[in-house]
Protein backbone atom coordinates (compact mmCIF):
# COMPACT_ATOMS: atom_id res chain seq x y z
CA UNK A 1 0.00 0.00 0.00
CA UNK A 2 1.28 3.39 -0.36
CA UNK A 3 -1.67 5.65 0.76
CA UNK A 4 -5.23 5.10 1.60
CA UNK A 5 -5.79 6.02 -1.38
CA UNK A 6 -3.90 3.94 -4.04
CA UNK A 7 -2.80 0.40 -3.89
CA UNK A 8 0.00 -1.44 -5.27
CA UNK A 9 -0.30 -5.16 -6.48
CA UNK A 10 2.96 -7.32 -6.83
CA UNK A 11 2.96 -9.97 -9.61
CA UNK A 12 5.99 -12.29 -10.30
CA UNK A 13 5.29 -14.18 -14.29
CA UNK A 14 7.18 -17.72 -14.73
CA UNK A 15 6.95 -20.03 -17.06
CA UNK A 16 8.83 -21.36 -19.99
CA UNK A 17 10.80 -20.20 -23.17
CA UNK A 18 8.54 -18.29 -25.74
CA UNK A 19 5.03 -18.79 -23.14
CA UNK A 20 4.85 -15.10 -24.00
CA UNK A 21 6.07 -14.08 -19.90
CA UNK A 22 7.35 -10.83 -20.79
CA UNK A 23 4.47 -9.99 -23.29
CA UNK A 24 2.41 -10.51 -20.76
CA UNK A 25 4.02 -8.47 -18.30
CA UNK A 26 3.81 -5.44 -20.49
CA UNK A 27 0.26 -5.88 -21.01
CA UNK A 28 -0.37 -5.92 -17.35
CA UNK A 29 1.61 -2.61 -17.26
CA UNK A 30 -0.06 -0.72 -20.26
CA UNK A 31 4.01 -0.16 -21.41
CA UNK A 32 6.79 -2.13 -23.52
CA UNK A 33 9.23 -2.59 -19.90
CA UNK A 34 10.42 -6.11 -21.66
CA UNK A 35 11.80 -7.18 -24.40
CA UNK A 36 9.58 -9.95 -26.01
CA UNK A 37 10.06 -11.37 -29.76
CA UNK A 38 10.17 -14.70 -31.35
CA UNK A 39 13.62 -16.25 -30.87
CA UNK A 40 14.96 -20.19 -30.83
CA UNK A 41 16.30 -19.56 -27.73
CA UNK A 42 15.64 -17.99 -24.06
CA UNK A 43 15.11 -13.95 -24.26
CA UNK A 44 14.91 -13.38 -20.87
CA UNK A 45 17.86 -13.63 -18.50
CA UNK A 46 17.70 -11.87 -15.89
CA UNK A 47 14.93 -10.77 -13.50
CA UNK A 48 13.40 -6.70 -14.51
CA UNK A 49 11.05 -4.99 -12.39
CA UNK A 50 8.12 -2.71 -14.37
CA UNK A 51 6.20 -0.29 -13.17
CA UNK A 52 3.07 1.38 -14.13
CA UNK A 53 1.87 4.54 -14.02
CA UNK A 54 -1.45 5.28 -12.01
CA UNK A 55 -4.61 3.16 -13.21
CA UNK A 56 -7.81 4.92 -12.26
CA UNK A 57 -11.16 3.91 -12.29
CA UNK A 58 -10.72 0.47 -10.92
CA UNK A 59 -10.96 0.61 -7.48
CA UNK A 60 -12.87 2.30 -4.79
CA UNK A 61 -11.92 2.80 -1.22
CA UNK A 62 -13.67 4.39 2.21
CA UNK A 63 -16.46 5.84 -0.79
CA UNK A 64 -13.68 7.63 -2.97
CA UNK A 65 -12.45 6.15 -6.25
CA UNK A 66 -9.05 5.38 -5.77
CA UNK A 67 -5.72 4.33 -7.59
CA UNK A 68 -3.86 0.95 -8.66
CA UNK A 69 -0.31 1.06 -9.93
CA UNK A 70 0.82 -2.79 -11.13
CA UNK A 71 4.52 -4.06 -10.43
CA UNK A 72 5.22 -6.93 -12.40
CA UNK A 73 8.54 -9.64 -11.89
CA UNK A 74 9.88 -10.55 -15.31
CA UNK A 75 11.91 -13.38 -15.38
CA UNK A 76 13.98 -15.98 -16.80
CA UNK A 77 12.13 -19.10 -18.28
CA UNK A 78 12.42 -22.24 -16.66
CA UNK A 79 13.21 -24.07 -17.75
CA UNK A 80 16.04 -21.90 -20.01
CA UNK A 81 18.32 -22.38 -22.84
CA UNK A 82 21.16 -20.82 -21.50
CA UNK A 83 21.25 -20.79 -17.83
CA UNK A 84 21.05 -24.02 -15.34
CA UNK A 85 17.93 -24.49 -12.99
CA UNK A 86 19.79 -24.25 -10.10
CA UNK A 87 20.83 -20.17 -11.60
CA UNK A 88 17.59 -19.15 -12.41
CA UNK A 89 16.17 -20.44 -9.14
CA UNK A 90 18.69 -18.45 -7.20
CA UNK A 91 18.32 -15.73 -9.22
CA UNK A 92 14.39 -15.44 -8.70
CA UNK A 93 14.94 -15.57 -5.13
CA UNK A 94 17.29 -12.53 -4.89
CA UNK A 95 15.23 -10.82 -7.14
CA UNK A 96 11.57 -11.61 -5.17
CA UNK A 97 13.64 -10.59 -1.75
CA UNK A 98 15.29 -7.70 -3.55
CA UNK A 99 11.87 -6.06 -5.01
CA UNK A 100 8.79 -7.46 -2.79
CA UNK A 101 10.88 -7.97 0.76
CA UNK A 102 9.43 -5.89 2.40
CA UNK A 103 5.41 -5.10 1.23
CA UNK A 104 5.27 -8.91 -0.15
CA UNK A 105 4.03 -10.70 -3.37
CA UNK A 106 0.31 -10.67 -4.22
CA UNK A 107 0.22 -13.36 -7.39
CA UNK A 108 2.94 -15.82 -8.96
CA UNK A 109 1.45 -15.74 -12.12
CA UNK A 110 1.83 -19.30 -14.27
CA UNK A 111 2.35 -18.38 -18.10
CA UNK A 112 0.82 -21.22 -20.20
CA UNK A 113 -0.05 -21.19 -24.10
CA UNK A 114 -3.59 -21.41 -24.92
CA UNK A 115 -2.96 -22.54 -28.39
CA UNK A 116 -1.16 -25.27 -27.12
CA UNK A 117 -2.05 -28.29 -25.14
CA UNK A 118 -0.72 -29.20 -22.14
CA UNK A 119 0.66 -32.37 -22.24
CA UNK A 120 0.97 -34.69 -18.87
CA UNK A 121 4.52 -33.72 -16.82
CA UNK A 122 4.71 -30.46 -18.96
CA UNK A 123 4.52 -27.52 -16.54
CA UNK A 124 6.13 -29.87 -14.07
CA UNK A 125 9.33 -28.27 -13.30
CA UNK A 126 7.81 -25.01 -13.67
CA UNK A 127 5.03 -25.98 -10.97
CA UNK A 128 7.98 -27.03 -8.77
CA UNK A 129 9.81 -23.58 -8.91
CA UNK A 130 6.73 -22.46 -7.54
CA UNK A 131 6.44 -24.55 -4.62
CA UNK A 132 9.81 -24.22 -3.88
CA UNK A 133 9.57 -20.43 -3.68
CA UNK A 134 6.31 -20.12 -1.93
CA UNK A 135 6.13 -22.96 0.41
CA UNK A 136 3.37 -25.48 1.59
CA UNK A 137 0.97 -22.15 0.78
CA UNK A 138 1.73 -21.67 -3.05
CA UNK A 139 -1.84 -22.53 -4.49
CA UNK A 140 -3.34 -19.95 -2.34
CA UNK A 141 -0.64 -17.15 -4.56
CA UNK A 142 -0.89 -18.61 -7.90
CA UNK A 143 -2.77 -18.05 -11.01
CA UNK A 144 -2.70 -19.46 -14.80
CA UNK A 145 -2.06 -16.59 -17.58
CA UNK A 146 -3.34 -18.39 -20.55
CA UNK A 147 -1.50 -16.34 -23.31
CA UNK A 148 -2.45 -16.50 -27.28
CA UNK A 149 -5.97 -16.85 -26.20
CA UNK A 150 -6.86 -14.56 -29.70
CA UNK A 151 -5.44 -17.75 -31.53
CA UNK A 152 -7.80 -20.12 -29.79
CA UNK A 153 -10.76 -17.52 -30.63
CA UNK A 154 -9.73 -17.46 -34.41
CA UNK A 155 -10.11 -21.72 -34.14
CA UNK A 156 -13.11 -21.15 -32.54
CA UNK A 157 -13.06 -21.82 -29.28
CA UNK A 158 -14.47 -20.12 -26.55
CA UNK A 159 -13.39 -19.73 -22.93
CA UNK A 160 -16.10 -22.36 -21.93
CA UNK A 161 -15.69 -24.39 -24.94
CA UNK A 162 -12.05 -24.48 -24.92
CA UNK A 163 -12.17 -25.89 -20.92
CA UNK A 164 -14.67 -27.95 -22.32
CA UNK A 165 -11.88 -29.80 -24.34
CA UNK A 166 -8.73 -29.04 -22.66
CA UNK A 167 -6.35 -31.73 -21.35
CA UNK A 168 -7.28 -33.36 -18.27
CA UNK A 169 -3.44 -32.22 -17.05
CA UNK A 170 -4.81 -28.10 -17.80
CA UNK A 171 -7.63 -29.17 -15.42
CA UNK A 172 -6.16 -30.63 -12.63
CA UNK A 173 -3.61 -27.60 -12.67
CA UNK A 174 -6.15 -25.12 -12.56
CA UNK A 175 -8.58 -26.93 -10.09
CA UNK A 176 -5.16 -26.98 -7.83
CA UNK A 177 -4.88 -23.13 -7.89
CA UNK A 178 -8.63 -23.22 -7.14
CA UNK A 179 -9.99 -21.45 -10.99
CA UNK A 180 -7.55 -18.51 -10.69
CA UNK A 181 -6.97 -18.31 -14.66
CA UNK A 182 -7.34 -15.53 -16.84
CA UNK A 183 -7.00 -15.45 -21.11
CA UNK A 184 -5.11 -13.32 -22.20
CA UNK A 185 -4.82 -12.31 -26.35
CA UNK A 186 -1.35 -11.85 -27.32
CA UNK A 187 -1.17 -8.71 -29.24
CA UNK A 188 2.10 -6.47 -28.63
CA UNK A 189 -0.32 -3.68 -26.61
CA UNK A 190 -4.00 -4.72 -25.56
CA UNK A 191 -6.44 -1.61 -25.57
CA UNK A 192 -7.31 -0.47 -22.14
CA UNK A 193 -10.40 -2.01 -21.63
CA UNK A 194 -9.28 -5.20 -22.19
CA UNK A 195 -6.54 -4.75 -19.85
CA UNK A 196 -8.79 -3.60 -17.03
CA UNK A 197 -10.89 -6.40 -17.44
CA UNK A 198 -7.65 -8.62 -16.67
CA UNK A 199 -6.53 -6.42 -14.11
CA UNK A 200 -10.16 -6.82 -12.57
CA UNK A 201 -9.78 -10.43 -12.36
CA UNK A 202 -6.23 -10.04 -10.54
CA UNK A 203 -7.57 -7.86 -8.24
CA UNK A 204 -10.61 -10.46 -7.23
CA UNK A 205 -7.94 -12.92 -6.97
CA UNK A 206 -6.44 -10.76 -4.63
CA UNK A 207 -9.23 -10.29 -2.37
CA UNK A 208 -9.96 -13.79 -2.52
CA UNK A 209 -7.16 -14.55 -0.71
CA UNK A 210 -8.30 -12.05 1.45
CA UNK A 211 -5.47 -9.06 0.55
CA UNK A 212 -3.19 -11.65 2.09
CA UNK A 213 0.87 -11.39 1.07
CA UNK A 214 3.55 -13.85 0.26
CA UNK A 215 6.88 -12.36 1.89
CA UNK A 216 10.70 -13.09 0.24
CA UNK A 217 13.04 -12.86 3.19
CA UNK A 218 16.67 -11.86 2.30
CA UNK A 219 19.45 -14.40 2.87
Amino acid sequence: MADSNEMIINLVVLGKTQTGKSAAGNSLLGSADFESRLCPSSVTTRCSLGRSGRILGLLRRNGREAALRVRVLDTPSYPHSALSKEQVRDTLRAALAQHFGEEGLHLALLVLRADLPLCPHESDDTVQLIQELLGPTWKDFTAVLLTHADKAGEAGYSEETYLHSASSTLLSLLSSVQHKYIFLDNYNSIIKEERNIVLRKLLNFIRRNNYQVFKHRKE
